[in-house]
Formats: structure tokens, C-alpha cells, sequence
């Protein structure tokens, strides 16, 4: 005989905040168990994160790497998906609070909310210099990458059309790496043909780090690799160079300015501010200092995860921002919540490296499997195998293999559209010499 299922309005409150890769994989382990969830997500969308840089530059539209969150979850019946964005928690009384009034109480609280890009104390570079965190980000640099090859084409003086075709990515990284790449090969290949006043294969990609080498979080000789590779496609790369300044106009970088009308920030992350209303200790990235459960310290009900979670125990340095770690982290808090449920005791939480990739270009990555460490176009495979198998959904692999066996084959780039009033930048060099004349 069946045991009695018990009325949905008296099962323990679970609320997620955030449908990022943690809070996407939490509310799977949760299905259909017995609790009430609530996942707040402030887009209707989940995102797959790795991909954004392709939509960026004209790779992939920005349907080929989302899905509706709550097409994700709806077979999970004990789930309510909400679109809102959270304005702060109230731990005493165990609320969620909504920007638009919304109130959610809870038993059991999973922030994943996630991390924007940091510009360590100078916010007022954003809008020169906008970084890659979500999809309005990636439209917004794809208008820009793409606008500034248009704007080069009516340019009236060969300076104008070295700053249009001049693009600097601030930060090394994964992210930056790829968005190098991708903007090399945008230019030398898929617009090559493309205009008639200009060659955009003249374009130049700088890539600036301020420590001594690229992807400094791999091992030293992956990042030589990885220099190798973007040395061979033309990247100008610039170790040890600290930018002091980011204008309209172009960027300072130890000293020497650079014009340029495309600057891409990949430099640093923050956590999101809504940590701080945990009232909890946070490093100086903003994430949360969580117990080895996943748990805040002082607040057993409430797990910090994914780009939130700065995570010490395993390693004795904070467990790197990848989708691996949020997704692990997830599926981890949920399953501690469902143990606290029965009456045990929470488990620790162990990262299993699998290991880490980055790609660079056509043919180009590298890859730290922990047992081989490998680069070139086996690596550029691999990334690529596993980006599809992680890709949410049956038809988002199948758009995205065609996409890029096109490209491949082609040089093709199907998503060069520009949305939004078209405003050339041709004068941006000579406005700025105007304003220095008229103060002298």
C-alpha cells in the first residue's frame, strides 16, 4: 500500500535564487521530491555562460544557447518558477524580497545569483568598456564589434580607421582569450570580403593581462601554449600591463595610450551585492565565506553556491568560477536540504575536477584533463564534444553543431546583425581634439 502523499501547501519551502547553472541544477535534484520550490531568476531564461562570447561575435544568436527556465523545470510539478529580481533577504524573518514587492518565505534558502564583471573601483569604465555576463551583454558587444568594422568603412582619415579597427580585450582569462580569438577571426576571415574601402583583415586585436602570463589559472605550460596560439593568429598579447585608464576613446595601458572604439572587459568578477544582505562574512570578491556544507556560517537554513560561495576547505584557495563547480554545488545543497529533511547529518562538499579547457580559435585550445595535459586541435575537439554534451537541450545541440560545422567549412557567421540605431563614431578623434583647443 502506497504511503499517503502529503498536501503540497504543508511540504518545507525551498527557495533558489538564481537560474544559473547551480540554481538550475539544485532545482532538478529537488523534482519531484517532498518540497515546495520557488526559483527566482530575474530573466525567464537559463543560460549557458561558456557559449556567450560566440553570440558576442556573430557565432550563435542568442536562442542557440538559452532555454526558458521554466520549460526546463516543468515536468517538476512541485516547482514555481517566478521572473523577478531579488532586492535583498531578510534572514530573521526568512523572506525573499522581490524589486517589484513580491514576497517569499522560505524554510530553506539556495542563493546562486551569480557574479558581474569587476572593475576594481572603477565602475565609471563599464560603459566604455562593457564586460560578458549575460545575453544584453553579448548583443551589446556585438553591435559594438560589428559597428566599429561599419564605421571604419566611412572613416575619413586613416587614424579614424586605425581606432575603429583596433579592438583591446582587458584580461587574459578564459573569457578573454576567447573573445580575442573569436574577434581575430571574425575580421580575417568571415568579414574579409565583406567591405570595399577597407581591408578588416588589418584589424588589430590586442589582448592586455596584468600578471606575467595568459590563462594564469592553468599550468604554465598550457599558458605557453595558449600564447603560442594567439601569437599565430595575429593577437598582439601584452603580459605584466596594467590599464590606468579607459575613455571613449581608447584605453592607457602603462603609460601609453591607445586609441581604440572597442574596448572588451574580461578582467574580474564580483559576486552579486544581494550577499550582502546575509550579513555574512564575504572575501573581497563579495562571495559569501560558506562552512564545508555549503551552508552560511550562523544561518544553517540558507547555502551560498556557484559564483556566490567563496569555498576554502578542499584546496586552501577559493574553488575557481566554472560551470562545473556551480553545477556540483547545486545538486550538493539540495541534497544536504533533503538530508536535514530526514534527520541526518550534512555531508561536506567535494569539487571533482574533471579537469579545465579553454578554446582560442579554429583548430586552437587547451586542455588540463588532470591525468594529460594536451593543446592545439585535439584540445579544440574536446572543448567542443563536451560544450555540446553540457548545452541544454535536444535542439540547442543540434543549432549549435550545424552552426559551427557551417563555420567550420565556411568561415561562415550567420548572426551579423546590428539592432539598434546606427550612430558611426567617425568623429570621436576629432571631437576630443575640439575640446582640448577650446580650453587652451
Amino acid at each position: 500500500m502506497e504511503a499517503p502523499v502529503a498536501p503540497i501547501e504543508t511540504l518545507p519551502k525551498v527557495v533558489i535564487v538564481g537560474g544559473g547553472f547551480g540554481g538550475l541544477y539544485a532545482a532538478k535534484e529537488l523534482a519531484e521530491k517532498d518540497v515546495r520550490v520557488t526559483l527566482v531568476d530575474r530573466t525567464n531564461h537559463h543560460l549557458f555562460q561558456p557559449l556567450l562570447y560566440q553570440v558576442a561575435t556573430a557565432g550563435l544568436s542568442p536562442a542557440d544557447i538559452a532555454q526558458p527556465i521554466r520549460h526546463i523545470l516543468k515536468e517538476a510539478k512541485n516547482t514555481e518558477v517566478v521572473m523577478g529580481e531579488v532586492d535583498r533577504i531578510d534572514t530573521q524573518s526568512k523572506q525573499v524580497h522581490t524589486t517589484k514587492g513580491l514576497i517569499f518565505s522560505y524554510d530553506y534558502l539556495i542563493v546562486a545569483a551569480g557574479a558581474r564583471h569587476s572593475y576594481f573601483g572603477h565602475d565609471e569604465w563599464e560603459r566604455f568598456a562593457p564586460g560578458l555576463k549575460n545575453l544584453a551583454d553579448a548583443l551589446e558587444l556585438r553591435r559594438r564589434i560589428l559597428q566599429a568594422f561599419e564605421a571604419a568603412e566611412i572613416a575619413n582619415s586613416e587614424e579614424e580607421r586605425r581606432a575603429a579597427l583596433t579592438f583591446i580585450v582587458v584580461g587574459a582569462g578564459p573569457t578573454g582569450v576567447e573573445m580575442a580569438g573569436a574577434v581575430a577571426e571574425l575580421a580575417r576571415h568571415t568579414l574579409a570580403e565583406d567591405f570595399r574601402r577597407i581591408d578588416p583583415r588589418a584589424t588589430r586585436v590586442l589582448l592586455v593581462e596584468g600578471v606575467a602570463r595568459v590563462l594564469p589559472a592553468f599550468r604554465e605550460d598550457l599558458s605557453r601554449s595558449a600564447l603560442k596560439q594567439l601569437q599565430s593568429m595575429g593577437i598582439e598579447v601584452r603580459t605584466g600591463t596594467m590599464v590606468k585608464e579607459v575613455t571613449n576613446h581608447g584605453v592607457t595601458v602603462n603609460g601609453e595610450f591607445i586609441p581604440s572604439w572597442t574596448v572588451i572587459w574580461a578582467a574580474g568578477n564580483a559576486a552579486a551585492p544581494i550577499g550582502k544582505s546575509l550579513s555574512a562574512e564575504t572575501d573581497r570578491a563579495g562571495r559569501v565565506i560558506v562552512n564545508e556544507d555549503l551552508t552560511v556560517p550562523g544561518h544553517p537554513e540558507i547555502f551560498a553556491i556557484g559564483d556566490m560561495a567563496c569555498f576554502k576547505h578542499q584546496t586552501g584557495e577559493p574553488l575557481p568560477a566554472l560551470s562545473p563547480v556551480a553545477m556540483q554545488m547545486g545538486r550538493h545543497a539540495a541534497k544536504n536540504i533533503l538530508s536535514r529533511l530526514q534527520g541526518q547529518k550534512l555531508a561536506a562538499f567535494r569539487y571533482f575536477d574533471k579537469g579545465t579547457m579553454a578554446t582560442i580559435g579554429r583548430n586552437k585550445a587547451i586542455a588540463d584533463l588532470k591525468f594529460v595535459r594536451f593543446g592545439g586541435y585535439l584540445a579544440w575537439l574536446s572543448w567542443l564534444f563536451v560544450h555540446l554534451i553540457f548545452l541544454i537541450g535536444l535542439r540547442n545541440r543540434l543549432l549549435v553543431f550545424f552552426q559551427w560545422t557551417w563555420a567550420y567549412l565556411t568561415y561562415g557567421r550567420g548572426a551579423r546583425l546590428i539592432y539598434g540605431t546606427f550612430k558611426p563614431q567617425v568623429d570621436k578623434i576629432k571631437e576630443k581634439e575640439e575640446k582640448v583647443e577650446s580650453r587652451v
